[in-house]
């Protein structure tokens, strides 16, 4: 790929940051992590920045510092607010950017979550979009009692039931996608008539039952709210590994993966293209973002200083999933660049220190990628789709 094509940026909102230790830096405002005016003045910062979007983390139990268990850590952020409800707050004080609530498929019916992404298309204008995420928790699932899943760690992921895990989750949220994806599609676009001289307000010709049968959900029909505004708000995927690439393949917009070098983005990358071309939609549009983590300053020694004391106050060095960038905005510069020409058509990053980073981002990086001539200089689309130039898809119900 070309640095000519337009790189796209976005940026994932958590807490006070990325790392466990950022609430207790100077600026992280931790009493403010619960009100609806701390999360409208990042998401402000990022649209000051022109980001084609931003991803609001959410999840149906307590963060943990094990990556499958609850702890009882008293020393980290622990709660959140509703990623949806938040975004559908923020959305009326915002005219641009990307807003991607995650929505967690393995415990949330598919007709609920059609319904309020689509109220949030609505009331954002056609800036909605979602993260997928499974849940293989036996924690999370004992809020609900539908299910029991198997206790299994991290040393377990690569075993035949660690993998069998993987993939019936993965199925599992492939058919949700689906679901939600044809709910919104139950309405036809001029389904509303609002015709106060004739009475009718809508035509029922118009709405359609999906009748989905899978073998994890079934599904009548229609939805009670009408098409979105992008007909298809954005449906993205975090895989970490290759396991889920089939669910990015099948179901997604927006992939994204966790490289740690130019050669593991070209092999996911490749990945995930074949993934998309097994599903049959070689020739359907599906970006591919790369996940950093970043602490950016000024100076290398300012950022490797400042990571350093975060580590120390976390008692340990924190490690992430995704590639860990400390530096200047330059020298991240460089790392998107030749990421982005091994086949990534954009980034999502995570501000290690929310309160630091996220304006280091926006008026450093921002900055430095324009003075090499790959990113806006304004908003040219009105639309989460547009900013991404994805098409409007057609009603698959609608007859022509």
């Amino acid at each position: 790929m070309s640095t000519s094509s337009p790189l796209h940026l976005a940026v994932a909102l958590d807490g006070a940051g990325w790392h466990p230790a950022a609430w207790r830096e100077p600026g992280a405002r931790p009493e403010a992590l619960f009100t609806a005016g701390y999360w409208a003045g990042l998401v402000a910062e990022a649209e000051r920045g022109l980001l084609d979007f931003v991803t609001f983390e959410d999840s149906l139990g307590l963060q943990s510092s094990h990556p499958t268990e609850p702890d009882t850590r008293t020393d980290r952020v622990r709660g959140r607010l509703d990623a949806v409800l938040v975004a559908a707050r923020v959305a009326p004080l915002t005219r641009f950017i990307g807003l991607v609530p995650t929505v967690v498929a393995t415990h949330t019916e598919p007709f609920h979550i059609s319904k309020a992404i689509a109220t949030l298309d609505h009331v954002s204008t056609g800036r909605a979009g979602l993260l997928v995420q499974v849940s293989a928790r036996p924690d999370e699932a004992a809020h609900f009692g539908r299910r029991t899943l198997p206790r299994l760690g991290p040393e377990d992921r690569d075993t035949p039931a660690g993998r069998e895990l993987t993939a019936s989750l993965s199925a599992e949220a492939g058919d949700h996608v689906e679901v939600v994806r044809r709910l919104w599609d139950s309405w036809e676009d001029d389904a509303e008539i609002r015709d106060v001289a004739t009475g009718r307000f809508i035509d029922r010709e118009k709405l359609h039952y999906i009748d989905f049968e899978g073998g994890h959900f079934s599904v009548k029909g229609p939805s009670i709210t009408p098409r979105p505004p992008q007909g298809q708000p954005v449906v993205s995927v975090l895989a970490h590994r290759n396991l889920p690439y089939p669910l990015v393949g099948r179901a997604a917009d927006i992939g994204y993966v966790t490289p740690h070098s130019t050669g593991q983005a070209r092999t996911a990358v490749a990945g995930i293209r074949a993934a998309q071309a097994a599903a049959g939609r070689a020739e359907e549009p599906l970006h591919i973002f790369g996940d950093l983590v970043v602490f950016l300053d000024d100076h290398q020694a300012t950022a490797t200083d400042r990571r350093a004391r975060l580590d120390g106050l976390a008692g340990h060095p924190w490690t992430s999933d995704a590639e860990i960038f400390t530096g200047t905005p330059g020298h991240l510069a460089d790392l998107l660049l030749a990421w982005h020409r091994a086949g990534l058509s954009g980034f999502r990053l995570r501000p290690g220190v929310i309160g630091h980073d996220l304006e280091r981002i926006t008026r450093g990086l921002v900055p430095e990628l324009r003075r090499r001539g790959v990113f806006r200089h304004a908003y040219e689309a009105d639309t989460l789709r547009g900013l991404l130039r994805l098409p409007r898809p057609a009603n698959r119900y609608a007859t022509a």
